[in-house]
């Protein structure tokens, strides 16, 4: 890609140890230098789901200097909190400065995030804002349905439609089967047309494997890509979701598999602990080669 003077674009994949798995996402890790302008000019020409951009650090007042702003950018316009983004950054971060704590001030709030070393693999572990949940309107489910090709009979009545937030907004939908999770094939601009009405960043698909491991899929129109990967804030969000309903413990750890169905598998984690409202999403993150 061209390069803007005096910056450098790094490219990285998160909730994957393997380049072609995961959720790409660029990484720059000093944007003191880009105008808005650049920074959506950058996302877009590496036409990842999100790509992230720093100031700092100290600029959170953390000792050390291990404080950042950080804000994303989807090929169309910035979005408020990434998780995926959020995990390959901190990857980066520490791959340069080494495993500990970090904090990042986003537009949704201050987001914690520890990095690990385990062998030769690192893992990030974000916690999140604090979420909630709300009820969806029957119009604005049916016409979510109808963008979908989904029939209403497809859904898992064990698990009902909410929109959750955990630092973005998203449309939680449960699918009945696997096979039907699986037949992704929407109407893109009149799901996107829904989802900018209702402030929603993607659309939760989700399949029940067992009590604590789903499978996940997440449109992304608003973002000009038609599925994301692996998607750290959806997580965030569902684990909101999941504990709101009561449908998992207070005290859960939870297994997200995402991605297959695009050819880049990724795992992502989702902790629940009693007393704190917020959700923690963990995952590992590596470097993606320049040729890939």
């Amino acid at each position: 890609m061209s390069e803007i003077p005096g910056t450098e674009v790094l490219r990285y994949t998160a909730f994957s140890a393997d380049p072609q798995g995961g959720n790409p996402a660029g990484v720059v890790l000093d944007a003191s230098g880009l105008d808005d302008a650049a920074m959506l000019a950058i996302a877009a020409e590496l036409g990842y789901s999100e790509s992230a951009f720093l100031t700092g650090p100290g600029t959170s007042g953390e000792p050390g200097g291990r404080g950042y702003t950080i804000r994303y950018f989807s090929p169309k316009a910035e979005v408020p909190f990434c998780g995926h983004a959020t995990v390959a950054t901190a990857i980066a971060l520490a791959e340069r400065n080494g495993p500990g704590d970090l904090v990042f001030t986003t537009q949704a709030g201050t987001v914690p995030v520890t990095v690990t070393r385990d062998g030769s693999e690192l893992r990030a572990t974000l916690t999140s804002v604090e979420p909630h949940v709300t009820d969806v309107a029957p119009d604005d489910l049916a016409e979510a349905l109808a963008a979908l090709d989904w029939p209403a009979g497809d859904l898992d009545p064990a698990l009902p439609p909410r929109i959750a937030y955990a630092g973005a907004r998203h449309l939680v939908l449960a699918a009945g089967s696997r096979e039907r999770l699986a037949d992704l094939d929407y109407d893109f601009a009149r799901l996107e047309a829904l989802m900018h009405r209702l402030d929603l960043t993607t659309v939760q698909l989700v399949w029940r494997e067992s009590a604590t491991v789903f499978h996940v899929r997440d449109p992304f129109p608003v973002g000009g890509v038609v599925e994301d990967p692996a998607t750290g804030a959806a997580a965030a969000a569902f684990g909101a979701y999941l504990r709101e309903l009561a449908l998992v413990p207070d005290a859960a750890v939870l297994t997200l598999h995402q991605g297959q169905d695009m050819g880049r598998p990724g795992t992502l984690a989702v902790e629940l602990r009693p007393g704190d409202a917020r959700v923690r999403v963990s995952g590992t993150g590596t470097r993606i080669p320049a040729a890939e």
